[in-house]
């Protein structure tokens, strides 16, 4: 048996590096472990074989009918093997391997911060081993696509005592540090020289300030000749403002209303890290929402950063007021196509749940389908909700040009009609509120934050490219 490449997990940032490596050794297998393969393969109901040998865990795995059983495989996978496990080998074909290895790697993912014993609960886990020869450059993309989707998932489960919007700004910053692409952060004297009324209102009951950042990635030969603009919601954390949550437990997980803003920073992240030739701009407009101070309060009229007034009928429909200025801004790079990602409404997720997320726009129908081929390979799936012009309607007041509300039916639609309304290039909406926290252990996305959207977003960034 050859050990063709080697993979590395980083328990310093509890993250997966890939490297590809030829390793010369061979191992001849006791005559004990050929007859437990040979069992195995017979075995039509086994998935996988996992086999203990000389302080290597040795996984011989099947052909699935579909990659996600493969990527669910490596869940499982990961659920069999003790925490003290250092090395595993996995023996399969190429693609195989590789989405079981996508799979395991993710399944390791810990936010253990505050855990008192996180030393002890740590995954021990340092290096996979392949019979398979993996290029090096799928090596790269996964891990790039790995790291990205950790980080995403530390912001979301990080609190907001730990993530503030300044905090997030940061956190952004040094990811373009590291990555090779450009960082502006605008700070609160900055957004309200813009007149950025929705951002400025939502962030009156805070003590916080807050931010508007911009990054921008643009390789030397970028594919497009018009920026592809991804904006980012970036409420760090929503109490409803004085429209407070009403119903039991609905503020718990509300660190992750931030997850949009995750999502296409970490897209951008990844794309740098895989030098995608694609230049994209990202705009994340951040506060959190709060009912203190001289908090907005509903009946108030915003002045937003393109000049419609709204009037505010619920302050718990804050992410689309600070959506709608960063969308608007967006039109001062003249973009191909602009996408939004937002945990934006509870419809999307009584709608369709968490297992997938909403998509609607008035984008040429490439796009879409381009999505949605992305979303079935990565199994980060969509479904596109209509658009009509009729659903606007709801949105127009009788005292200011719109309301934040809608009539409270199709309120995933109507959002993304209001939305729409700040936008002047093609434009995408995506309502990641179901998928983007899980309340419950979901095979490999784990529970709290998924990083949804990161690896659906470079699968249809590659397409584009």
């Amino acid at each position: 048996m050859n050990f063709n490449t080697s993979a590395v997990f980083d328990q310093q940032e509890g993250l997966v590096v890939l490297v590809g490596k030829k390793i010369e050794t061979q191992t001849k297998l006791p005559k004990v472990v050929s007859e437990e393969l040979e069992t195995f393969h017979k075995n039509e109901d086994a998935q996988f074989l996992h086999l203990p040998l000389k302080g290597k865990h040795y996984v011989f795995i099947k052909d699935q009918a579909s990659d996600e059983k493969q990527r669910v495989m490596g869940n499982k996978l990961r659920g069999v093997l003790p925490k003290q496990v250092k090395s595993i080998f996995i023996d399969g074909g190429k693609s195989n391997s590789l989405l079981v290895a996508e799979g395991f790697a993710l399944s390791c993912y810990q936010y253990l911060r505050y855990r008192k014993e996180a030393a002890k609960e740590k995954f021990a886990l340092e290096t996979i081993d392949f019979s398979a020869k993996i290029t090096a450059s799928l090596l790269s993309e996964l891990s790039a696509t790995l790291k990205a989707v950790f980080w995403a998932r530390d912001l979301v489960n990080e609190p907001v005592s730990g993530l503030n919007a300044t905090q997030l700004a940061e956190s952004i910053e040094a990811k373009g540090k590291e990555a090779k692409f450009s960082v502006t952060i605008l700070e609160k004297s900055k957004i309200e020289a813009l007149k950025m009324g929705g951002l400025l209102a939502v962030n009156k009951g805070s003590i916080d300030p807050p931010t508007f950042t911009i990054i921008e990635y643009k390789p030397k030969k970028p594919s497009n000749k018009k920026p592809i603009v991804l904006v980012g919601k970036g409420v760090v954390y929503d109490t409803g403002g004085l429209s407070l949550k009403p119903t039991a437990g609905s503020m718990d997980s509300m660190k992750s209303d931030m997850a949009g803003a995750a999502c296409m920073a970490g897209t951008i992240y990844a794309a740098a890290m895989m030098e995608l030739p694609i230049h994209l701009i990202g705009l994340i407009p951040a506060t959190d929402n709060r009912p203190g101070l001289n908090a907005y309060a509903p009946g108030d009229i915003i002045t937003m950063y393109d000049g419609t007034t709204v009037e505010v009928l619920n302050t718990d429909a804050e992410g689309r007021m600070i959506l709608a200025d960063a969308l608007a801004y967006a039109d001062k790079y003249k973009p191909e196509l602009v996408i939004d990602a937002a945990t934006l409404t509870g419809a999307a997720v009584r709608a369709i749940g968490s297992k997938a997320s909403i998509i609607m726009g008035n984008a040429d129908k490439k796009y879409f389908n381009h999505l949605n081929e992305a979303g079935m390979e990565t199994h980060e799936r969509v479904v596109e909700f209509p658009f009509w012009d009729d659903y606007y309607d709801e949105m127009k007041s009788k005292i200011a040009d719109l309301n934040n509300l809608g009539s409270g039916y199709a309120g995933m639609i109507t959002a993304g009609k209001f939305l729409e309304h700040f936008v002047k290039a093609p434009y995408i909406h995506m309502d990641i509120a179901g998928p983007a926290f899980l309340d419950k252990p979901q095979d490999y996305k784990g529970f709290g934050g998924t990083g949804t959207g990161i690896r659906l977003l470079i699968n249809f960034l590659k397409r584009l490219s």
